[in-house]
């Protein structure tokens, strides 16, 4: 199926800019779940349909997007930027990527966890600031090799510019045991050993949290 990959930008008007507290708002969170509506605006032309894009946030309000359908031109953004998405991928190609992903794994008896969250409980609490970037670093690649050896690509570089903490938009209440996912933004290369599985997830996304703002590989050839 067709994909298209997009560049939406927040119009840079009077009228939005009166907007931005409730469009761009500084608490991660919000600003995720407010993203993420405004990205559906962009999909608005059937009120049926479900979610058939990924989306990432890019900053200034600016966001790349591939989906299902082309995105309108909804009036929060300047007329978008479309591009078709059909990569001609073969075995062997090496590309660079850039990844914002929740990356989770399911344990027997605890269900669904962060791998990073994971990893951290084994070192001990006075080390654990010092060795969050390490253990962040091993267990996103631990994590991206396994993805790879089902879906069609091999890992050669796996790089954590960031891994943060963030709670669920909607939750009200204490700040104690509120329901928070990790996010990690890597970037590294892959080398592509089954060209349709690989781009069949690429289209699906990675990992969890899709609705807002992970998921999405981008890619480039090295």
């Amino acid at each position: 199926m067709m994909r298209y990959l997009s560049r939406l930008q927040v119009r840079r008007d009077p009228a939005t800019a009166a907007l931005r507290g409730l469009i761009d708002p500084d608490d991660t969170a919000r600003a995720m779940d407010a993203h993420h509506r405004m990205i559906w605006s962009a999909f608005a032309d059937d009120p049926d349909a479900t979610r058939d894009f990924l989306w990432r946030a890019e900053g200034q309000g600016r966001f790349t997007v591939l989906s299902a359908r082309p995105p309108s031109e909804a009036g929060l953004f300047e007329e978008p930027k479309i591009k078709p998405f059909a990569p001609d991928l073969r075995a062997g190609d090496r590309l660079g990527f850039v990844l914002r992903v929740n990356a989770t794994r399911t344990l027997k008896g605890k269900g669904r966890v962060d791998v990073v969250m994971e990893r951290l409980h084994d070192v001990p609490k006075t080390e654990r600031a010092e060795q969050r970037s390490v253990v962040a670093g091993s267990a996103a690649r631990d994590w991206l090799e396994r993805i790879g050896a089902r879906d069609g690509f091999a890992v050669h570089a796996c790089d954590v510019q960031d891994y943060s903490v963030q709670m669920l938009p909607d939750h009200r209440g204490k700040r104690k045991g509120q329901p928070q996912f990790g996010v990690l933004d890597l970037s590294g290369s892959v080398e592509v050993t089954e060209a349709a599985a690989f781009l069949a997830r690429v289209n699906a996304g990675f990992g969890r949290a899709k609705a807002f703002g992970c998921g999405l590989m981008l890619l480039r050839r090295i």
